[in-house]
């Protein structure tokens, strides 16, 4: 019995083409919640699925990247552990930022893919091949997204993209079998 969804033959030839996946973070790897503690510190809560795609995705050569408004310290730490080292903090226009990530890897926006779930994530996702977004988004990205995916920023969003662009480059299967040697 498979669990994965079933994912239009066209989107996923088109998403063969995806090397980098840029994602904001607020809303989309996180539930766009923000704690604070007293001292001020920003608080992050983070899904280990998420996680763990984003580190199949580098197993399979496509880079996943960060571009966010915000620059805590929890971020920072979570993005290290993931080993994401393409990252641009503190940002209010994404679009060039998203761009100096693609001029250092040597790519094109049409190698890009984009999750955002917000105004300032628009421009950036508009310039994407493929455009990304969790169902908590605002209506305004939601209308502008290919895919709308069925679990929630910091909810396992973020995993839903990353196997939809494993299964389209065909690294789904071989990743998995890793996994699954010793079923019987």
């Amino acid at each position: 019995m498979s669990h994965r969804p079933e994912v239009d033959a066209a989107l996923l030839a088109k998403a063969s083409a995806v090397r980098v996946l840029l994602l904001d973070v607020d809303g989309v790897l996180t539930d766009g919640g923000l704690f604070f503690a007293t001292e001020g510190e920003s608080l992050k809560r983070f899904n280990t699925l998420d996680g763990h795609g984003l580190k199949m995705l580098q197993q399979a050569g496509i880079t996943p990247a960060v571009v966010t408004g915000r620059g805590s310290a929890a971020l920072r730490t979570r993005l290290a552990a993931l080993g994401v080292v393409h990252a641009r903090y503190d940002i209010d226009e994404k679009a060039p930022a998203a761009q100096s990530i693609l001029d250092t890897l040597g790519l094109g926006w049409d190698q890009a893919a984009a999750m955002g779930d917000d105004w300032p994530d628009l421009p950036m996702m508009g310039r994407s091949l493929i455009r990304f977004a969790p169902p908590n988004a605002h209506r305004e990205v939601l209308a502008r997204a290919h895919v709308i995916t069925h679990a929630a920023g910091g909810r396992g969003a973020v995993r839903e993209v990353c196997d939809l662009l494993l299964q389209a480059g065909g690294h789904y299967q071989r990743l998995l079998a890793a996994y699954t040697t010793m079923e019987t």
